[in-house]
């Protein structure tokens, strides 16, 4: 991992506030495990018509609002659903938690206004959202 990927992914991490935010590290490792990660959650979103949305969130420009019905339309109601159980809170709760944090995240992700292979920047960012292990 390069010195960029190192320094993105300690300000993605100071930007989702460390480890105190589960839905977040949940939503990097969905992005991580996506087929073709981050590009290909970004073709979902084309694919489901939300072109405009999805590319000001890429680009460096100010990010376009999401509804969680448009979030749910796009990512499917079983994996909201999913990182809903995962972290403790309701499919609702999901839905709208990820309709402000998932256009953070896509921002955060493309600093320079593309999709790049972002594996680097996803890795650090996860590792530095797991807890500490305790002595």
């Amino acid at each position: 991992m390069g010195l960029l990927d190192d320094l993105a992914g300690k300000a993605l991490t100071g930007f989702l506030g460390s480890n105190q935010n589960p839905l977040a590290h949940s939503v990097l490792e969905m992005i991580q495990n996506q087929p073709g990660g981050l590009s290909g959650m970004v073709q979902q979103f084309h694919q489901k018509g939300l072109s405009d949305v999805v590319s000001s969130w890429v680009s460096t420009g100010q990010n376009l609002p999401i509804s969680a019905d448009q979030i749910t339309h796009v990512l499917g109601s079983q994996q909201v659903k999913d990182l809903a159980a995962k972290v403790g809170i309701s499919p609702d709760q999901a839905g709208s938690q990820l309709s402000s944090l998932l256009p953070m995240i896509v921002d955060k992700l493309t600093p320079n206004g593309q999709v790049a292979d972002s594996g680097g920047l996803l890795s650090a960012a996860l590792s530095m959202l797991k807890p500490a292990a305790k002595p």
